[in-house]
């Protein structure tokens, strides 16, 4: 009868050592790593959809997609939906929001916009231009989800940031970010937000992202360091240019706001702008700064004011 009681014993204690050791193993495994397989394959889907302007029932295809897509990695993405006014007439928008839950509620939001530009002249499928963005933020909405972040984050696919018209001036553009930073400043929200990220125009084979002068300073700095400590500094190069776009809400609302944007795309508003111009080695590398870059601006933002 002893025998048998200390054979139960040591079975016992063979399974809480089987059970401990997995759960340090699951505590210290290290978040998934941002998979540009997953995010091309992301955007090979919604440029399959076709042309994505803002209204169609094409962009509420691309909307169900990045739905389903997100929903397979837990998130729930919730609509800010509304009718804005167009040189088209009035129209109705969508953007989408994922909250990840943080350590801390105060906000940083990585944003894009998923939309493409209407043209009745030729096809536009904006792989590009509305399809590289709308995919990264798929994938890297994925692996935040599993990441211990510092801050709540927000992934924000952005509607309507094109011009309705053919040119882009006065409000006929940024329809979805301006909509955004109105309802957050009514209801108060705003006020967690203490920092955007903005992706457009991250998939170009020939990848050049300048340093955009209209972002914030200390944000551009954090990037493009860690565009150096990864050696992809020849990506995230030190040339300046300066770029109206979804940031500039935020930047006029006094949100520190930064646009990682490749603007020397040959290709932009053409029919040319599809799948073969772009590469997942770019999108891969907008995944790994980006997550290199994560820590240094989580420090900027959680440290005690001076």
């Amino acid at each position: 009868m002893a025998g048998l009681q200390n054979y139960r014993i040591a079975g016992l204690q063979k399974v809480v050592v089987v059970l401990m050791a997995a759960a340090c193993a699951s505590a210290q495994s290290p978040a998934p790593s941002f998979d540009s397989s997953r995010a091309w394959e992301h955007l090979r889907q919604l440029v399959a959809i076709g042309p994505r302007p803002a209204g169609s029932p094409a962009i509420e295809q691309a909307r169900a997609y990045i739905k389903t897509q997100l929903a397979s990695s837990g998130l729930t993405a919730v609509e800010q939906a509304w009718d804005d006014r167009t040189p088209l007439g009035r129209m109705r928008m969508v953007n989408l929001a994922v909250t990840i839950p943080g350590a801390r509620k105060d906000r940083l939001v990585i944003a894009g916009h998923y939309d493409t530009k209407l043209f009745r002249q030729f096809r536009f499928v904006g792989a590009n231009d509305g399809g590289s963005s709308a995919a990264f933020l798929i994938e890297i909405a994925r692996v935040l989800k599993a990441r211990r972040n510092a801050l709540t984050i927000e992934v924000l696919f952005l509607d309507g940031e094109e011009a309705v018209n053919t040119e882009w001036a006065g409000t006929d553009n940024t329809y979805g970010s301006r909509h955004y930073v109105e309802v957050a400043k009514r209801d108060g929200s705003l006020a967690s937000l203490k920092a955007f990220l903005l992706v457009d125009m991250i998939g170009d084979r020939d990848l050049r992202i300048r340093r955009d002068l209209n972002s914030t300073r200390w944000l551009t700095d954090i990037v493009w360091d860690a565009a150096k400590r990864q050696k992809l500094d020849n990506y995230f190069i030190s040339e300046t240019t300066q770029v109206e776009d979804d940031h500039v809400p935020f930047l006029q609302a006094g949100v520190p706001s930064l646009d990682i944007i490749d603007l020397d795309f040959a290709a932009w508003h053409t029919a040319q702008d599809t799948l073969d111009l772009v590469s997942a080695r770019s999108l891969q590398v907008v995944g790994d700064v980006l997550l290199a870059a994560l820590p240094q601006i989580e420090t900027r933002l959680t440290a005690p004011a001076r």
